[in-house]
Order: structure tokens, then C-alpha cells, then sequence
């Protein structure tokens, strides 16, 4: 039987572990969804399957009128349309062949949309699966499609902005730094449960450049006042950084009058200014820009300082007869300030979350919807309500000799005071260096001893507390300054060093990410970095935190469960691997991706060997996981003596189409790795994938079954009703809520020959989220992974060049290969330790 439904493993038991509570989904129940036939059609516009979704719209709005005069109208049989090439109807169209073509007028200019019937899906076969009696077939997932489609086509009429299944209005929106804003809007998808369909509701928001004229963008982009500030004309370097944020964005001219505006593309910036650009009229006369304007259409440039846009081949204009287009999304990856402004934005309690969810749901008119109802698609108007786990506590363990050493955090959190680490590391060669010049050195010396006491208290043993100190320039030699800071630390105790602990001036990443490089592929030796202004306040808090991270670097490790907690790993040699590959931000097609595992190397889970490796842009697989594998398994022998003969892989960043692929290719390659270590060597499979870009949000139902952030507690867990209908997955959230609603993180099982059952791989993982090395709380993600998002964060920095300055100009000159080539690889002394933390 699980041979005919799915190639991975079924789920064989409900977790029943844990205190049962209450709570609401973001989920909406499908009622029902028809019976009949849906009839599927492929549509394709002028010949070309990639004109854009808007134009195609139009066009088939002229098919629909043009149709509409024929024998039955379009309307009456519920055609859905989404805007590319999938058309959908309950009833037939009536066509004179297989495949026919109709010609469109649209403003005068004649569009030709071609017709083809290409299946005809029984909403039959869909119940089927839901019930567990069929798989999951490429008539499913068109059928899934089609309803997809059809609570789409609504919004898409309606709203402005649309990009797949999120619309966006301005109607609420914030302005974020640097020309841009950020819109709210909503995101719905039907997804399939256990026995029934649902829609999932959401908040969600993108960012959007401000609208209106194109000079006043420019200061906001440039971090001006005003356009005055720019009255000595532009920098090179801000031409440059304005034609990368500018470039392909949508505006209209402004001068011919309301009626006469044209839309154009930005092509490019041309260092000129209008009135030192000159041009040639067929009558042989030579014009600057400003001249010609002022001629012809009496307009006298304001701004004559700003450099002249290219909007087609050859063609110059000022910069302030256009408008930027409205519902235009901004894709570059926003910078800290942004980011801080638009957490703001979207981070939003429990309840005003779900207030929030449930008006975008009266938004969406499900009730009146006519092509719903052709299709027989009914929504129940509330939120579904699911019985959920709270899952116990686990005990943790300090070092014996603390006050309460093995005991149950309260509310997925806990503090240090009176702990000290399971396994301190002692730290008697080490150097400070200063990159900063506003520090006085008593500052320095106190917070140096603030920090060797916390240390102390912590059960790091600090035998030198006098470290060799070096002032140095951060515009200077780094590679310099770090290795004389490297000679000092372990010329002043005759020793090997341990570490050397930089003070930074503030939160630029271009130093930060220099003494990273250097630090990780040159001298192979843990750094600290440090911001001036936590010296200035030498707070034991801090101290303690710095603490957690030295530890780990250099080999120590901060907590443990205790044994009888996590059976599977302390009855046989086990394994735990995170694995993620990250990619460079949006519309970055030269950069490499970063594919990252890291592995323990204890029977507790809490110590983690690194491999990461630089791979093709937006490859989504780990190509060389087999050689990964194979390090983190010797590295395991290293330390432990024996062969694991369990194995637990977490995998993360993998969406579902992308199951069959990692089932293939990246399994294999374990295996493999496996059989070139020792011909019979097997251990037992278990592979997850763990994801975190879902929808789904969870919402307590009674005050008791809150925490104090009003989300759902830390160890709830979810494996009915709106999980997989037979699959082996379930929802897990495994930390406190801070602020706004916590997301619950989903883990999906694609293999697993250690037979787990729900409540001891449910269990496992969440025990495991209380023992991430650089926190006193539990955290969202199971900790393995949480390493590889680190360690990829990390191997961006060990690009050599200038990768980090603000022009960023090297990444766009070299190709790939180049790309690849510069990234430098991390010295072997710090594979065995958590240097990235």
C-alpha cells in the first residue's frame, strides 16, 4: 500500500505526547469543491509563452467581451485565467478544432490569443487522496492549481498589485529610508489536510519604491535633505549606486499634459547633465537638452544639475519630466535600517494578527465570488480550530558545581546566574585589538576586567588577564594588524593562541567582514568581535553572552540534556547533520550560492564539526554533499572513537517541488559517502527537511493557553488535521514568543529507516532547540540547522577583493568561475571547532 500512495514514508501514528490544548489556524475549511469535471486549456498570447502577466490580462478581458457575443458566455461557465498560460472552466468551450485562434483589438493594435484544450481533471481523484486512497498525481496538483487559480481571479481584477498568491494595496503602507515603502497585503493558498481542503489566510507586505516624480526618489535614495544638497552634481560613485537601484524601473513622462503621458524603462545614467548634452535635429540644428526643452514645450529645467536618463537606444531626457509608476516592487536586499523599519511594520501581536487575517478574508468575498461558486468552491468564514500538543519541558544540565544544576527551564526561557558552563575551555592566549579611537583606555581596562570576571564566574578560565593590546587603524592593514595581534597573544605566555578579541568603532560590515576573512582562512583562529559601545557599558549581561560564544569557539560547550532525555542518541553512536545552501540577494545572477553542513560529533548533540562549499548561482542541490558527508563522518571517529551508525539529516531550504530531488540526488550522496569510508558500511537514514517560509500561524484560543506574548507556548506541536493527508510531517513551535506572532516551523520526513514515531522524532527535536550553544532560551529552529544558516552567513565573508565597500563593483566583472575562485577556503585547524558563532 505505501508503495501506491507515496515513495516517502507514511505517518504511523498521532503524537500523543504532551498537555492537549485548543487553538485556531490561519486555516480556512473548504466545505466543499464540486464533484464535476474541471476542463484545463493552455492559452498562449502573440506566439510568445513570456509576455508579461498585465498585457496578457488585457488581452484575455478582449477575449472575454469578444466571446461574451457569442452563443454562451465565458463568465456563465467560470473561466479562470492566471495570467500566463493555465485557463480553466467547469463546462467545455465550445471550439471548431483542438487548438484555435482568435484575434484581439486592443487600443487599435491587433493581439492573437491561441486556445488548446489539454486535460480534463475529475475533482474525484483529488477527494481520493485526501482520503488516503490514491497518491498524489500531476491531475492532483492541476486540480490544486485550478482552485489555486480560481480564489485568485478576484483579487487580480481588483488590486493593483499582484504577485503570485499575495495582492497588495496601498492603502496601508509605511515609508522605509532610501525611497522606498513598504505595503501591506494578503497572501491565500489552498492547500490539501488530512480528508478536506483548506485556504490559508495571511498577512503578508513587500516593499515598493515611492511613486511620484523621479528627482524627489533620488534624494531619498542618496540620503539627502534636499535637491539643493545635489546642486554640484553627482559623485560617480553616487551615479553608480543610483543606476543600480534605478535601472529597469517603470516611468512616464510627465510633460505632454495628463492625457499624453508615455511609460518607458530606465536604461541607464549618463554621467552628462541636460544642459552640457547636445543633440542633432533632422534639420541639421545642434540643441543642448535644456534648449530643447524650453523650446518646445516652454519648460524650463529646474534641475539642471542631475544627470540626463536613457529611456531608449539613444534617447536623453531630464530627469525631471518623469514619474516613477506606481505598484512597482523594489527586489534589492534592503539595508539594515529598512529592515529594522519594516520588522516594525509587520511585527504584529496574536490578536491583531488574526483580527488582521479575518479581514483580509472579508477582503477576498469568497461568498460572493461567481467563479467560486460555478466551481462549487465553499470557504467556512472562521479560522479552523485544531487540537494541538503542548509538549514537556526538557531538564537541562550546568556544570555540577552550579546552584541548581540540572533543572526545567520556565517558559522556553532561563538565565545564568549562579551557572556555570557544562564544559568551560581555559583561555590563557589571547590579544585585544582597537579599532576605534574614541575609547580612553581606562574604559578599555575596565571592561576587560568586567569581562575576565564574568568569564571566571561563567567557568571560563581566564589565566592571563592582562591580554597584549593594540590600537589600530580600521582603514589600515588588516591582514597586518591581525597577525602582529596573533604574534603578541602568543609571545606573551609562550604559547600557541587561542583568540584575539577586536573592538569595533560600530556596525559596518566592511571591517567586520575583513577580520572574519583573515581570521577564518589565513589564521585559522577565533575572533571576537566586539562594538565600542558595549565597552562603554560593560554590562555582566553582555559579558555573559560574549562568554557563551568564546566557549563554544574554542572548543567548550554551554549546556547538555541529560541522557535519559534523548534516548536516540545515547543508546548507539548517532549522527546529527544541519544542512542549508544559501543564495546571493534578488537579481544577483553573478554571485555563487553557499551550501553549508555542519555535523556533531558527540553522543550529547551540543558540539558541531563545518564543511561549506561555493556552488553555481541559485543551484538549489548540494553538489558536493557526498565529500561533506564524508569529512563530518571521519571528523565524528575523530572525536568519539566509533562509526555512527545512526544518521539524522536536517535539511533546510527545500520546498516541496523540490522533494523528488533531494530524495534522488542528496540521499544518494550520503549513501555513497557512507560505502567510501567502508564497502559495508550502512548506518539507518532518517532524512527531514525543516521549513520556514510557510504560512501557517497558530493562535490560542483561551489566556491560559497563552504565553506572555499571547502566542501559542514553546512545544506545541501539530500533526492533524491540516498536515499532510498521510505523509509523515508536522508543525512544530519550539520557542517563546518575543514580539509579534512566533512562526511555527514545519518538518517534513522524506526518509527514515530508524522508524521513528511521531512523539519520538516530535521529542527529539524539540529537546534538541533548548541546547543552541549561544542562547538561554529555546529556539524556532532545530539547532543543527540554525549552525548551517550561520556557517553560510559566515562563507559569504571569505570573498577576497572588495566585496564589502559600497560600490560592490568586483562581483559584476568577474564570471562565474572567477566567482567561484574567490572565495577562500577555511584553514583546517577550525573545522572541528564553532568558530561562526
Amino acid at each position: 500500500m505505501s508503495l501506491q500512495l507515496t515513495e516517502l514514508p507514511l505517518r504511523s501514528d498521532r503524537g500523543t505526547a504532551g498537555k492537549q490544548i485548543t487553538i485556531r489556524s490561519n486555516s480556512f475549511l473548504l466545505e466543499s469543491f464540486g464533484q464535476g469535471n474541471v476542463h484545463h486549456y493552455d492559452i498562449v498570447i502573440d506566439g510568445d509563452q513570456k509576455s508579461p502577466p498585465a498585457l496578457n490580462r488585457k488581452v484575455w478581458k478582449g477575449f472575454e467581451d469578444f466571446y461574451q457575443q457569442g452563443q454562451e458566455s465565458l463568465r456563465n461557465i467560470g473561466a479562470v485565467y492566471d495570467g500566463r498560460k493555465n485557463m480553466y472552466t467547469f463546462k467545455p468551450l465550445k471550439l471548431n478544432d483542438e487548438k484555435q485562434l482568435f484575434k484581439i483589438d486592443i487600443q487599435g493594435k491587433e493581439h492573437r490569443l491561441q486556445i488548446q484544450k489539454v486535460a480534463e481533471i475529475n475533482m474525484m481523484e483529488l477527494q481520493r487522496f485526501l482520503d488516503k486512497k490514491g497518491s498524489l498525481t500531476p491531475n492532483i496538483l492541476t486540480a490544486i492549481m485550478a482552485m489555486d487559480i480560481m480564489i485568485r481571479q478576484m483579487p487580480s481584477l481588483t488590486y493593483p498589485a499582484v504577485f503570485g498568491r499575495s495582492f497588495y494595496t496601498p492603502q496601508e503602507k509605511r515609508l522605509l529610508p532610501g525611497g522606498v515603502e513598504v505595503w501591506q497585503g494578503f497572501y491565500q493558498s489552498v492547500r490539501p489536510g488530512v480528508g478536506k481542503m483548506y485556504v490559508n489566510v495571511d498577512v503578508s507586505a513587500t516593499v515598493f519604491y515611492q511613486s511620484g516624480p523621479l528627482p524627489e526618489l533620488v534624494t531619498k535614495i542618496l540620503g539627502r535633505r534636499s535637491l539643493d544638497e545635489l546642486r554640484r552634481g553627482l559623485h560617480d560613485r553616487d551615479r553608480h549606486k543610483l543606476e543600480k537601484i534605478l535601472k529597469n524601473l517603470q516611468v512616464e513622462t510627465n510633460h505632454r499634459g495628463e492625457n499624453n503621458r508615455r511609460k518607458y524603462k530606465i536604461m541607464k545614467l549618463i554621467p552628462s547633465t541636460p544642459d552640457k548634452t547636445t543633440f542633432e535635429t533632422d534639420d541639421g540644428k545642434k540643441w543642448t537638452i535644456s534648449q530643447y526643452f524650453q523650446s518646445n514645450y516652454n519648460l524650463r529645467l529646474k534641475y539642471p544639475f542631475l544627470p540626463c536618463v536613457v529611456i531608449k537606444k539613444d534617447v536623453f531626457v531630464p530627469m525631471e519630466i518623469l514619474n516613477v509608476v506606481s505598484g512597482q516592487r523594489y527586489m534589492k536586499k534592503l539595508d539594515e535600517k529598512q529592515t529594522a523599519d519594516m520588522i516594525k511594520f509587520t511585527c504584529q501581536k496574536p490578536h491583531v494578527r488574526s483580527n488582521k487575517i479575518q479581514q483580509g478574508f472579508s477582503l477576498m468575498k469568497y461568498k460572493e465570488n461567481p467563479y467560486m461558486q460555478h466551481f462549487g468552491m465553499k470557504v467556512k468564514p472562521e479560522m479552523h480550530t485544531i487540537q494541538a500538543r503542548v509538549l514537556q519541558t526538557p531538564k537541562l544540565s550546568y556544570h555540577d558545581s552550579s546552584e541548581n544544576a540540572t533543572f526545567a527551564p520556565k517558559e522556553g526561557a532561563w538565565n545564568l546566574r549562579a551557572k556555570k558552563v557544562f564544559q568551560g575551555v581555559i583561555l590563557h592566549s589571547w590579544s585585544v585589538v582597537i579599532f576605534t579611537s574614541g575609547l580612553p583606555k581606562p574604559v578599555i581596562d575596565k571592561f576587560i576586567r568586567q569581562m575576565c570576571e564574568t568569564f571566571i564566574s561563567t567557568g571560563v578560565n581566564v589565566t592571563n588577564r592582562n591580554p597584549p593590546m593594540t590600537n589600530a587603524n580600521p582603514q589600515g592593514n588588516i591582514e597586518q594588524t591581525l597577525k602582529d595581534a596573533y604574534m603578541k597573544a602568543g609571545n606573551a605566555v609562550k604559547s600557541a593562541p587561542q583568540l584575539i578579541l577586536c573592538i569595533l568603532p560600530g556596525k559596518g560590515v566592511a571591517l567586520y567582514a575583513e577580520i572574519k576573512r583573515i581570521s577564518d582562512t589565513v589564521l585559522g583562529l577565533p575572533t571576537q568581535c566586539i562594538q565600542s559601545i558595549h565597552v562603554n557599558q560593560a554590562k555582566a549581561q553582555y559579558c555573559a553572552n560574549v562568554c557563551l560564544k568564546v566557549n563554544v569557539k574554542l572548543g567548550g560547550f554551554n549546556v547538555q540534556l541529560p541522557k535519559q532525555q534523548i534516548p536516540f542518541l545515547s543508546q548507539a553512536p548517532t549522527i546529527i547533520f544541519g544542512a542549508d545552501v544559501t543564495h546571493p540577494s534578488p537579481g544577483d545572477f553573478n554571485k555563487p550560492s553557499i551550501a553549508a553542513v555542519t555535523a556533531s560529533m558527540d553522543a550529547r548533540g551540543v558540539r558541531y564539526s563545518a564543511a561549506t562549499r561555493v556552488q553555481e548561482n541559485r543551484v538549489e542541490q548540494i553538489q558536493d554533499l557526498e565529500g561533506m558527508v564524508k569529512e563530518h563522518l571521519k571528523s565524528f571517529y575523530r572525536a568519539s572513537g566509533q562509526k555512527p551508525v545512526r544518521i539524522l539529516f536536517y535539511r533546510d531550504g527545500v520546498s516541496e517541488g523540490q522533494f523528488a530531488m533531494v530524495l534522488k540526488e542528496e540521499i544518494s550522496q550520503i549513501q555513497r559517502a557512507c560505502a567510501s569510508l567502508d564497502k559495508g558500511y550502512k548506518p539507518k537514514i532518517t532524512f527531514v527537511v525543516v521549513q520556514k517560509r510557510h504560512h501557517t500561524r497558530f493562535f490560542p484560543i483561551k489566556p491560559t493557553d497563552a504565553d506572555r506574548s499571547g502566542n501559542c507556548p514553546a512545544g506545541t506541536v501539530v500533526d492533524t488535521d491540516i498536515v499532510h493527508p498521510f505523509e509523515f510531517d508536522f508543525y512544530l513551535q519550539s520557542h517563546a514568543g518575543l514580539q509579534g506572532t512566533s512562526r511555527p516551523t514545519h518538518y517534513h520526513v522524506l526518509m527514515d529507516e530508524n522508524k521513528f514515531t511521531s512523539d519520538s522524532l516530535q521529542e527529539l527535536t524539540y529537546r534538541l532547540c533548548y541546547i543552541y550553544n549561544r542562547a538561554t532560551r529555546s529556539v524556532s529552529l532545530v539547532p543543527p540547522v540554525y549552525y548551517a544558516h550561520l556557517l553560510a552567513a559566515r562563507a559569504r565573508f571569505h570573498r577576497r577583493g572588495d566585496e564589502w565597500s559600497d560600490s560592490g563593483a568586483t562581483s559584476e566583472t568577474q564570471d562565474a568561475a572567477q566567482q567561484l575562485a574567490s572565495y577562500a577556503p577555511v584553514n583546517s585547524k577550525l573545522n572541528s571547532v564553532m568558530y561562526y558563532m
